[in-house]
């Protein structure tokens, strides 16, 4: 899977292959998943996931933009964003270095 774009069908593929699983059941499973994960996040909670790191919704404040084009000045609305932390694991992992063991 390296050098391109990780899919959902990748990661069922991964799942069927490795657990054994029916395709149908992979696909399940990857999906079931992703829908807690993502129900979540729109609550606005933290997700949190042992040794691959944190997605945290965070909320913006309105601002004053600046359209870099025309130099006019516009009001950014408040809103929510979707921060990714990795783990110290993953860090680790990334840049080929043992891992700390921390489980972050």
């Amino acid at each position: 899977m390296a050098g391109r774009t990780v899919t959902r069908a990748d990661l069922s593929e991964a799942v069927y292959q490795k657990l054994g699983l029916s395709r149908t059941e992979s696909a399940d499973l990857v999906e079931q998943v992703l829908a807690e994960i993502c129900d979540e996040l729109a609550g606005g909670e933290s997700v949190k996931l042992s040794s691959f790191g944190s997605f945290i919704v965070r909320s913006k404040g309105q601002r004053v933009g600046r359209n870099p084009k025309t130099g006019v000045e516009v009001a950014i609305e408040p809103r929510r964003v979707l921060v990714f932390k990795p783990s110290n694991v993953l860090k680790a992992r990334i840049n080929g270095e043992a891992p700390t063991g921390d489980g972050e």
